[in-house]
């Protein structure tokens, strides 16, 4: 049986993540550090691993914090794991912590290493703000000098402009589209109404809420104590909405584009704080070790286009060629996990991979990769409803997407990913 790739057989045994909560809510006097370490610490103690058994941590973020420019060595260490294992951090948008997924499968594959764990987080509770350049010349300029007069100088002639301060921005730097903008572009061109992206907004909050209710959901969490007092403890996300309705999303303003548009904070991601961890081994060490894995990895592709055309289409992209590379059809996906940016986003790819004409226009197929039921794709909601910390949803899909495959006794899975700078992701999971 391929697994994609020439090497070992990866195994994913274990995976969880921190609750994931609305941006300037409970987490907002955490950091993606604190968050990781929360996420990795309980990784190792549901999986009982004795933290010397780890050979590499990789993980992922994408707004990365100034003072902690490697966050996957902070979270090692605060994780208790030994300092002589390496530690790395990776970005690739929101597709981060697939990143940090398949960097570590790879190094398995090839004997690199036996266990490693990876993951992401996210706190966009505390990003960094930036000064203007010219400030921040002033500021190194005044530090340089070696009298107060010199210090003073520094900041002859400080106009109040340069005072106000940068703000990281969701758009792409080479075309200056915010990733709304660019869904609500794909709605318009493929003719996504906003009805059917309300309906799929409406059917991720009513999902995700009976998962949470069911505990198929809680269940990934790790109940997480609240700063400052630590007397509070946060047990599920906190961005579903049981009481959301079609009526409730249907009066919701388009935000994008206010006159003609579609797309709302209502079928939108929210930004969102929380990190996930999972452990990876090599099938041999899983077997020694007595763990019976949740999954393997089959096969896993990147895809890209140019950011100018139809931004968050990437998953329609890289899917076929991850199935391709598994040796498997569309047909033969028991379950798929879709990362749910925009309502739009979603149903724009599912337009194409279901159309002939794309697959003979942009991917050189003679027909359409097809799509599976909807009552088989993100079976407890999605992104829209759970939460998106950019740098942790990819180990969130992973790890939500192998549990319920096992409490189904399911054999294929799918994970798709769209990414800013017009990437996406495709992985394929299998269970024996």
């Amino acid at each position: 049986m391929s697994n994609g790739w020439t090497g070992r057989r990866v195994a994913i045994v274990e995976g969880c993540r921190t609750p994931f909560a609305r941006a300037g809510s409970i987490f907002k006097e955490m950091t993606a550090i604190d968050l990781g370490t929360i996420a990795v610490r309980e990784l190792l103690n549901r999986a009982e691993l004795d933290p010397a058994e780890v050979d590499e941590l990789v993980y992922g973020t994408v707004v990365h914090a100034v003072t902690a420019p490697n966050i996957a060595r902070e979270v090692l260490l605060g994780a208790g794991i030994p300092p002589k294992a390496p530690a790395f951090t990776v970005s690739r948008a929101c597709a981060s912590a697939n990143q940090a997924i398949t960097s570590a499968a790879d190094s398995i594959a090839r004997g690199y290493a036996d266990v490693i764990i990876a993951g992401g987080a996210e706190s966009l509770s505390d990003i960094p703000i930036l000064l203007s350049r010219s400030m921040r010349d002033r500021l190194v300029a005044a530090s340089r000098a070696k009298s107060v007069g010199g210090k003073i100088k520094a900041f002859a002639g400080l106009r109040p402009k340069e005072l106000v301060p940068m703000t990281p921005a969701i758009a792409e730097p080479s075309t200056g589209e915010t990733m709304g903008q660019s869904a609500e572009r794909m709605a318009k061109e493929n003719g996504i109404t906003r009805e059917a992206q309300d309906r799929w907004a409406l059917r991720s909050h009513r999902l995700a809420a009976e998962g949470t209710a069911d505990g198929r959901l809680t269940r990934e969490i790790v109940p997480t104590y609240i700063p400052p007092t630590y007397g509070e403890v946060a047990t599920q996300d906190n961005g579903i909405r049981t009481d959301t309705s079609a009526e409730k999303l249907a009066s919701l303003p388009p935000v994008f584009d206010r006159k003609y548009g579609s797309v709302t904070a209502g079928n939108s991601s929210p930004l969102t704080d929380g990190a996930s961890a999972v452990l990876l081994m090599s099938e041999e060490k899983a077997k020694a070790l007595g763990y019976e894995p949740l999954g393997y990895i089959r096969s896993y592709a990147y895809a890209a286009l140019a950011p100018s055309a139809q931004l968050l289409q990437g998953p329609a992209y890289a899917a076929p060629m991850a199935l391709d590379r598994a040796g498997v059809s569309m047909r033969d996906i028991e379950l798929w996990e879709m990362h749910e940016a925009f309502a739009a986003q979603v149903l724009s790819n599912f337009q194409a991979l279901d159309s002939d004409e794309f697959a003979r226009r942009e991917l050189g197929r003679s027909e359409k990769v097809g799509l599976i039921d909807e009552d088989r794709i993100n079976v407890m909601g999605g992104s829209i409803a759970i939460g998106h910390p950019f740098g942790a949803t990819g180990g969130r899909l992973t790890i939500t997407l192998l549990n319920e495959m096992k409490r189904r006794g399911l054999g294929l899975g799918l994970i798709t990913v769209c990414a800013a700078g017009a990437m996406g992701f495709a992985m394929v999971v299998e269970r024996e």
